[in-house]
Order: structure tokens, then C-alpha cells, then sequence
């Protein structure tokens, strides 16, 4: 016979001191310690591919670009999370004097995996619009050539676009960025992706 376990309750404060000696990151979910899911190659690929190109685009202009290991605190959810890259516009906000945490994003970008598209589509972008500063948010599919971009046009109103398309390329509408699907694609193969 199977029972039932209820799972441990922490404070935001016990999670940050876990996660400081901590072997694996972990997101903080109003209460909750979620494992975060295993990358892979093609994740880390299409990641470092985005990242570098916004950090080389921003290198004269006042925006920084924060990849993977900057955690983002979302007040209003009470959750910590690492997205797979951000870019601040100015200078970045750091939540209670943290230099490890952030909450003023302008831009989030996610390379979807099999286990955490649909939280990564829905969840979490709902918890992602409660930032002030927050305006677009780009998806990117690590099994195919697939990008959904959505930018905020008014309070509470988002746009969507979509690209399939290698020789396509994505504007970001609220920073002044371009770059081609065939550069996030970058030594992407396909069918190296494996589930996580």
C-alpha cells in the first residue's frame, strides 16, 4: 500500500542557504525545492549560441546579459529560478543585496526541453509577466528549428510571432538585437537531443 508523503514546506531564506552548498540548482516554487532537470548538449549549445551573440552585440551599450547561473526571484510568486538567459537594460536590480539574484529582467529567453515545455509556455510565463520590467520572453525548441517569441505590447496584452525557418531571422522588439535562426541553431543536430 502506497502513502501519502507531504512534501517539505521551506522559506525563501532556507532555500538560499540550501542552495548555496547545494550540488545541483534547484528552483523554489512558494514553498516547494523543485530539482531542476539535466541539460543537454543541444540545450547548452543553443543557450551559449544566443548568449554570446547578445553579449557581443551589448559590449558598447547599457545592457547586461546574464546566462544560467543568475537566479531570478519573482516576488510576486515567491519563486527563484534560473532562466537559460536574460538581459537586463541599466543596471540590474539585485533582490536584498544578493549579487547572485536578480528581478528586473527586460528580456528571458528558455531553450525548451520535453519536461519543462509546457511549465516553460504557461507557469511560468505567467509568473514571468508579474515583473515590471519584464517585456519579452523567447522560446526555443532544442528538437527542431522552432522559435515563439512573445512581446509585450500594452498592460496585459502580448503579441506572438513564430519562426520555423533557418534562413528567418528574430527581432527583439524591446531591445535592439537581430540574430538568424541559423546562428541559435549553431552546430545544433537534432538528433543528438535526448529527453530531460
Amino acid at each position: 500500500m502506497q502513502t501519502y508523503q507531504e512534501q517539505q514546506h521551506y522559506s525563501p531564506e532556507e532555500y538560499l542557504q540550501l542552495e548555496e552548498t547545494a550540488e545541483y540548482k534547484s528552483e523554489y516554487i512558494d514553498g516547494l525545492i523543485i530539482p531542476m532537470a539535466g541539460g543537454t548538449i543541444n540545450h547548452n549549445r543553443i543557450a551559449g549560441n544566443f548568449y554570446a551573440a547578445l553579449n557581443f552585440a551589448f559590449k558598447q551599450q547599457d545592457y547586461e546579459v546574464f546566462m544560467g547561473d543568475v537566479r531570478l526571484w519573482i516576488p510576486q510568486q515567491r519563486i527563484y529560478t534560473y532562466p537559460d538567459v536574460m538581459v537586463i537594460a541599466g543596471e540590474p536590480i539585485y533582490w536584498e543585496n544578493r549579487t547572485d539574484t536578480i528581478t528586473n529582467p527586460i528580456v528571458i529567453i528558455e531553450v525548451l526541453s520535453e519536461s519543462t515545455a509546457g511549465y516553460d509556455r504557461e507557469g511560468k510565463f505567467q509568473a514571468y509577466r508579474t515583473i515590471p520590467s519584464f517585456a519579452e520572453y523567447v522560446l526555443i525548441d532544442q528538437t527542431r528549428i522552432y522559435i515563439e517569441q512573445y512581446s509585450k505590447t500594452a498592460k496585459k496584452r502580448w503579441s506572438l510571432c513564430e519562426y520555423d525557418e533557418e534562413d528567418e531571422s528574430i527581432t527583439l522588439i524591446s531591445i535592439p538585437f537581430q540574430i538568424s535562426l541559423a546562428d541559435v541553431y549553431n552546430k545544433v543536430k537534432f538528433a543528438e537531443t535526448q529527453k530531460n
